[in-house]
């Protein structure tokens, strides 16, 4: 069964269900080399102050350290106040060549950086109705994600936890809600902080992970990067292989009966 497990988002498929992000590395180097070690197929990368008519800018200069023949560039619109500036943002996007796939992100308040649902789901229906492949990182609310995926979005990427917390999957009886009634490839996106939220997550069912700050400020990015790849893979497994059933009482794995007889 697992060789047959394949990931497809927006008609895409992906070799791999480890996300990575771009940020807050020391080194554009340093990402390179993180991302590399991850065997992610897809690294994202901010793109809200580009200026297509007066060079790039720094978030741009790191896109250019990675091998679009190797992964999927996917632009974010990190820093949309409203559904217009991540439009806007993402029309950029595609003008400087990064294509029609994009991380959707409205995110106003500065202090928790908590997705807007009202203005992201006006942004996922304007960039479906243009062709965009919208990744929607969301709020872990279950009704919030049907209406994305009436809206045209290409997958949902419902938050762990806060950005850049490292608390882990905090929503998960949420998430569980959003992968049982949706059809849509779930990505799960913010807070994960240790290898060990990446497999639980993978194990409730999620398709994939979105991880950076946690590979991007370790002691060691690249061997945390393994790390977390190794944990989507053994996270992935556990959930086709089906988990065991919980009880309250002891069960023997080996039998009793007749042993002293």
């Amino acid at each position: 069964m697992l060789h047959d497990d394949k990931l497809v988002i927006g008609g895409r498929e992906f070799g791999s269900r480890l996300f990575l992000g771009s940020g807050k590395f020391q080194s554009p180097e340093m990402m390179k080399e993180a991302i590399a070690a991850s065997g992610a197929s897809i690294a994202t990368v901010a793109l809200r102050r580009m200026n297509l008519g007066a060079g790039r800018d720094e978030s741009a200069d790191i896109a250019e350290h990675l091998d679009s023949s190797k992964y999927l560039v996917l632009p974010n619109t990190s820093g949309a106040m409203n559904a217009e500036d991540a439009v806007r943002i993402a029309r950029l996007g595609e003008a400087a060549g990064y294509g029609k796939f994009v991380k959707l992100e409205v995110h106003p308040d500065p202090n928790y950086l908590l997705p807007d649902p009202i203005e992201t789901l006006l942004a996922t229906e304007k960039l479906a109705k243009e062709g965009f492949k919208v990744l929607a990182y969301m709020n872990a609310d279950p009704v919030l994600a049907l209406r994305l995926q009436d809206a045209g979005a290409a997958a949902l990427m419902p938050l762990g936890s806060p950005i850049g917390t490292n608390r882990g999957v905090e929503t998960r009886a949420q998430i569980e809600i959003i992968i049982e009634q949706c059809d849509l490839p779930v990505v799960v996106d913010a807070g994960l902080g240790m290898p060990s939220h990446a497999a639980e997550a993978m194990e409730i069912g999620a398709d994939a992970v979105m991880i950076n700050t946690a590979v991007a400020i370790a002691s060691d990015p690249v061997e945390m990067a393994k790390a977390f790849a190794k944990a989507v893979e053994a996270g992935r497994a556990a959930y086709i292989c089906g988990s065991s059933a919980r009880s309250l009482l002891a069960s023997p794995t080996s039998p009793l009966t007749g042993f002293l007889d």
